[in-house]
This record gives structure tokens, sequence and C-alpha cells, in this order.
């Protein structure tokens, strides 16, 4: 089942003048096409519960996930991470979704590219992350019913495959899946299809993108961070990158699972028009490729 995401409209906060204003946002992935779509930044759409069912449903809009940053892997981080998710976890309870997409900080500075802390985790560190994730996925699965499906993401400690893969290793398969992003399993180096073929159990939610090799490659010769990166146009329209959308689609449809398909290209920030016309052909382009709904 496929579906939209702010992201795709140049939204990475709750509030910045560059961004698509939220009411636009709303009336032109149901003029794309869409019928579902992801919470985005907390504060982004509006957070009162009546207010925001009332603007989606007479948009014909449900709700798939919200989405939100941790930072576990921070000394003394459980309860900064546990208010901002729980935040986050209310109200994509209460639009009636199933799914909490949860995003690892940074090591990179977003927007300066400035490194502010170490790229790695160590051998010791690896192990307390994942038990605070499963901390973490258990309350909010026993307080809001919600699932968590981790983000793997550039920039951050669990970015390339070997990462995804210790990610995986050491977490609880009963408590914690993954939102596959083949942007940003691409844009590390990684290998979505083989990820999906590997642990075709632990694929709980996707986000469907893709990047450009050509500027990949010379964002990573020269170190340039992902906000950046993606001011180059690291993240293209499909059909203009990689990975190949139909192999990806048909290796999904043959999971013995339903799973949501979010539509996501990164464009922060970009202008006002150039969101809604990409939408609406990427989502044609998809739906010729495989079986979505």
């Amino acid at each position: 089942m496929i579906g939209s995401a702010p992201d795709s409209w140049g939204v990475w906060f709750a509030d910045d003048p560059l961004q698509t204003p939220w009411e636009r946002f709303l009336d032109e992935v149901a003029a794309a096409g869409y019928t579902r779509i992801e919470l985005g930044p907390y504060g982004y759409l509006p957070t009162d519960p009546s207010r925001l069912r009332d603007e989606l449903d007479r948009r014909g809009l449900t709700m798939t996930a919200g989405t939100i940053f941790e930072h576990l892997h921070r000394a003394d981080s459980w309860d900064s991470t546990w208010k901002d998710v729980s935040a986050a976890a209310s109200l994509t309870a209460a639009m009636g979704a199933e799914h909490l997409v949860v995003i690892p900080d940074f090591w990179r500075d977003p927007q300066t590219g400035e490194v502010i802390e170490d790229a790695r985790l160590t051998d010791e560190q690896w192990p307390a992350y994942a038990a605070l994730m499963n901390r973490l996925a258990r309350r909010i699965r026993e307080e809001f019913g919600l699932r968590i499906q981790f983000h793997p993401h550039a920039d951050t400690h669990v970015d390339t495959h070997e990462n995804v893969e210790r990610f995986l290793h050491e977490t609880d398969p009963g408590l914690v899946n993954l939102c596959l992003d083949t942007g940003h399993i691409a844009y590390c180096g990684g290998d979505s299809l083989k990820l999906i073929r590997d642990h075709p159990d632990r694929i709980g939610y996707v986000h469907l993108k893709q990047v450009d090799p050509g500027i990949v490659a010379d964002v990573h010769e020269k170190g340039i961070g992902f906000g950046e990166a993606v001011r180059m146009g690291a993240m293209c329209e499909p059909p203009n990158g990689v990975p190949e959308m139909p192999p990806i689609l048909n290796a999904l449809a043959e999971l013995d699972a339903e799973i949501f398909a979010i539509v996501e290209q990164d464009m922060y920030p970009c202008p006002a028009d150039q969101p809604l016309p990409i939408a609406t052909r990427t989502l044609g382009y998809l739906q010729s490729c495989g079986p979505l709904r």
C-alpha cells in the first residue's frame, strides 16, 4: 500500500519559512493521487488530534505512521528521547496508524555538515544502544499499541549495510523491525534487495527513494554532509537513479506481510511548485512497475 510524506514536499522541520505550508502539502498530496501519508516532523501538521483528523478526512487521507528522531546512543538520553517519541506516538495512535518510524540522530549536522560526534559506535556502545531501542519499542507498544520501524539514515550510526546488519543482530526481532529506506541504503553503499531477501521477517515498512549515483560518488569522495548532498540533488526522481524499483517492488510483494510503502524524495529546501509534479509522476511510475495499491 503506497503513500507519500511531507519529506517529498521539502519538509524537514516542524516550522521553517523555506518549507511548504502544511495546508498546501495536504491539498497537493491528495491532488497527486495519494490517500495515505506520514506524520512528518512532529509539530508540522496540527498536533490536536481532532483538528488533524478533520483535516485528513476532508481530503480523503489516512495516516500510516508517525516519524521521530531518537538519540539513545548518547549518555543519559532516555528521558529526552521518551519525551519526543511519546508525543509523536500519542498523536500517531490517535490517527489510527499502527507504526512509528524512528530515526537515529546525526553524527554530522545535517545543515552545516559539521562533525558533532564520532561517526562510529564502539563495541561497548552497540549492545547498550540496542537494549535501549528494545526498551523503547516495548514501551511504545505497551502504551500506544504501535510498532517501531527503525529507519537507517545517512550520517547516522546505522547507515551502511554492515551497520544495518549489526543493528538487526543486536535488537530483538519481536520488538524492532526496519523501515527500509531504499535511498538511504543506496546512498550508504548498501543493497536493499539483499536486506529484503536476507531478513524478510524484519522488513516492516518501506520508504521508496532513489539516489543519483554520480552525485553520491562525488559527495563521498569530497566528504560532503547529507544536507548539502540533498541540495546538490543526491536524491532524485524515479526512475532516474538507483536502486531499480521493479525488483524491489517484486521482492516486497513476495513477502508474507502487508507493508506500507511511502514515496520520499529529500529536497530541502525546494521551490514551492516543484513537489506536486514530481509526486504525481512518481506515483504513476511506481504504479506501472508492480503490484501497488
